[in-house]
């Protein structure tokens, strides 16, 4: 699994966990939701992810084009 799979299903469990844990836990976890959101759109206009670093870390491949 390439770097942009790995960090939409981290970004999406991140939400939906925290969305989770607001409605049974906290509502305080909605700021969890929101701080993803935020490094996502921040990662849209600046171009840098530390998700992208820490997976390149463990080997993670890059992308690099579509295969199909």
């Amino acid at each position: 699994m390439t770097m942009e799979r790995w960090i939409r299903l981290i970004a999406g469990t991140f939400i939906l966990a925290s969305l989770a844990l607001a409605v049974f836990v906290n509502r305080n976890w909605l700021w969890f939701t929101a701080f993803v959101g935020a490094n996502l759109f921040q990662s849209s206009l600046t171009r840098w992810c530390l998700m992208e670093k820490i997976l390149a870390r463990f080997g993670v491949p890059p992308y690099t084009g579509n295969k199909g």
